[in-house]
């Protein structure tokens, strides 16, 4: 990722441009909306470009070791997230065995700095909880976006069976109000940090 490291701030809106020109080239109104928005999400975020894809490859290399692993992907209902090399892991597991195949195998990832373990032992959710969960997700994400004491572009937001997890690169006086936020929306039972402090 040395190439990576050395793109400027100002080199969003250029990458974005050029995806845009080629999907025009080839024809295709989705990859222009795409590239529109991961420009404009890029510009924005706190990390670097190269931090940001080097999440989304920490995402998908554990992803992968995941599936590949046939007790966890059978047994076991996870979701992960990268904020500059620090992961946080949800979801159920029904053994401390399985749990602990997870962390282990998410630990060995490369670029992987942190990671926060909030896998419950227990049962996978139902459909009906999964569904809230994303209907409390997006209560958070608006709440947080409407609120002038924090940036919600700079906060990401991962909701577990009514716990809400709080992940990015942000002020302690930013933290404080997006807790204080997340924790006054109805159904949101508990809150948990994960942020790396600016």
């Amino acid at each position: 990722m040395a190439i990576l490291s050395k793109i400027t701030k100002n080199q969003p809106a250029k990458i974005a441009s050029v995806l845009i020109l080629l999907s025009i080239l080839q024809g295709c109104a989705a990859v222009t909306v795409v590239a529109i928005t991961a420009g404009a999400s890029m510009a924005t975020d706190r990390r670097s470009i190269g931090n940001q894809i080097d999440d989304q490859t920490i995402q998908v290399d554990a992803y992968n070791r995941i599936a590949k692993n046939k007790a966890l992907s059978d047994n076991t209902n996870l979701h992960l997230t990268s904020v500059n090399g620090s992961v946080l892991i949800i979801g159920q597991a029904p053994t401390t065995y399985l749990k602990d195949q997870a962390i282990k195998i998410i630990n060995e990832v490369e670029g992987v700095v942190r990671v926060h373990n909030q896998i419950r032992i227990g049962s996978i959710t139902s459909v009906t909880t999964q569904t809230n969960d994303i209907w409390l997700t997006s209560k958070v994400k608006t709440a947080l976006f409407s609120d002038s004491s924090v940036n919600g572009k700079n906060i990401k937001v991962i909701t577990e069976n009514a716990e809400v997890f709080l992940m990015g690169i942000v002020s302690k006086k930013e933290a404080d109000a997006a807790v204080n936020i997340t924790r006054n929306i109805g159904g949101v039972n508990k809150v948990f940090k994960a942020f790396e402090y600016i």
